[in-house]
């Protein structure tokens, strides 16, 4: 079953006729797996992309880690081959693979010339139904994982977004950080590693788009031969998340000449009716713009940190508004205060002028994103896993387009709560204290 769907996003500006064009094709393989297919036979390669809904959420009591360590290892030997000889054989094929694991998913991204493509992917099916898991792969890339994590423990930004994350989600895996910890990492054992691929790489959770010079025929094909023989259930998803954050401010005192400021919280499902207008809100709020109110406030009025940002976060089972900034530790007080106001501020609604000035940004910025194959592959199968219609292309600019002031208003008021703010500050800041 083929769907076909012109997806034609919106003109970059009133006054410009440039428009970012994709036509997306719904394809279902014989064996009933779907993706979201762009032709595009100018050049003769293919980009795809792969996601299984998951993630390092599913790591097992007392496993932490385990999955992040299992997608490290996967392209480290399959089938008969060795680590040495899969990137032999990838690198024969000039095909690229790449796997990554996040809180939410497990991602794939492989590239392939048409001339190698079924190589290629008997190749990358061998990386994930047969993965070798030897043990010297996984010493190696434990070794690798210990190296972030030690890293990390250094990194004020890195400590204020764990201690942000603990706070937020105590009682939940989104509360730790799916690298794991020394511990839990030097405990994991190659029967843990495939334990992690057998609950996070199966059909019933996986996402696919394909980019490039193949036809919906060859990839119902591709499919059925990349994917099928991969167990048909992975293990249950976790449960939404309780957000439990104390409003106030948490200092965590480490020796730098800077504060690392995060602040947030909670914030708005992908799916709520309310979700655009708080990402236009957002925008004006603190988007990555200089033209933000953050910025203008805490930047160009003060001096007092280089760059600052807010952000949605809606995660699979719980959503964040947050942001962050650096400042030096005699600034790091303002900085704080400066926040504060302008989240009360924002609660009371924007102009128009700023309501415009944040619609012609968004609308003329997003047919920008599609510039490439693997770019807009990646934005098919995150189409898929926020659940959007294949025709979300062509009307997203037009719910942007859609938002009143009174929409903002009600979602400001509803989202920027200054009695629920939060603040996590990494460093020595002058002038603040702990207050939560």
């Amino acid at each position: 079953m083929i769907r076909v769907v012109l997806a034609c996003a919106a003109a970059l500006a009133l006054a410009s006729p440039a428009r970012a064009a994709v036509d997306i094709e719904e394809v279902t393989s014989p064996g009933g797996i779907t993706a979201w297919l762009v032709e595009e036979h100018s050049l003769p390669f293919t980009a795809l992309e792969i996601r299984f809904r998951g993630g390092t959420s599913l790591d097992r009591e007392g496993k932490r880690g385990a999955v992040n360590l299992m997608t490290g290892l996967i392209e480290e030997g399959a089938g008969d081959l060795d680590a040495q000889g899969f990137a032999l054989a990838r690198d024969e094929l000039a095909a690229s693979f790449g796997f990554d694991a996040y809180d939410d998913a497990v991602s794939v991204s492989a590239r392939f010339l048409t001339e190698n493509r079924d190589e290629a992917v008997d190749l990358l099916r061998e990386a994930l139904v047969e993965p070798r898991f030897d043990e010297d792969a996984v010493a190696r890339v434990r070794n690798q994982v210990l190296s972030i994590i030690a890293g990390d423990a250094t990194d004020p930004g890195a400590i204020a977004s764990r201690a942000f994350d603990a706070r937020a989600f105590p009682d939940h895996p989104y509360g730790t950080s799916g690298d794991g910890t020394t511990e839990s990492v030097e405990a994991l054992t190659r029967d843990d590693v495939v334990a992690a691929h057998e609950d996070a790489v199966a059909r019933d959770r996986v996402y696919v788009a394909a980019v490039g010079d193949i036809t919906p025929e060859a990839l119902g094909t591709l499919l059925d031969d990349l994917l099928g023989d991969l167990p048909e259930t992975g293990a249950p998803l976790p449960e939404e998340a309780d957000y439990a954050l104390e409003p106030g401010v948490e200092i965590i005192e480490y020796p730098v000449p800077q504060s690392v400021i995060l602040f947030g919280q909670e914030g708005l499902a992908r799916d709520d009716p309310d979700f655009f207008a708080a990402y236009v809100a957002n925008e004006i709020f603190g988007g990555g713009g200089f033209e933000s109110r953050l910025m203008e406030e805490v930047r160009v009025q003060r001096g007092l940190t280089y760059g600052i940002g807010s952000y949605l976060v809606p995660k699979d089972h719980a959503a964040l508004l947050m942001g962050q900034a650096s400042t030096a530790n005699a600034s790091a007080a303002e900085t704080v205060e400066v926040v504060k106001d302008e989240w009360a501020r924002i609660a009371d609604g924007v102009t128009q002028e700023e309501l415009d000035a944040a619609k012609t940004y968004l609308t003329g910025a997003y047919p920008l994103r599609f510039d490439g194959n693997s770019t807009i592959a990646d934005i098919l199968v995150g189409m898929q896993m926020d659940d959007l219609p294949i025709d979300y292309v062509a009307t997203r600019n037009d719910e942007i387009e859609a938002i009143t002031l009174d929409d903002i208003a009600r979602v400001a008021d509803r989202l920027y709560r200054e009695e629920d703010l939060g603040f996590v500050v990494v460093g020595q800041p002058d002038g603040l204290s702990t207050t939560n």
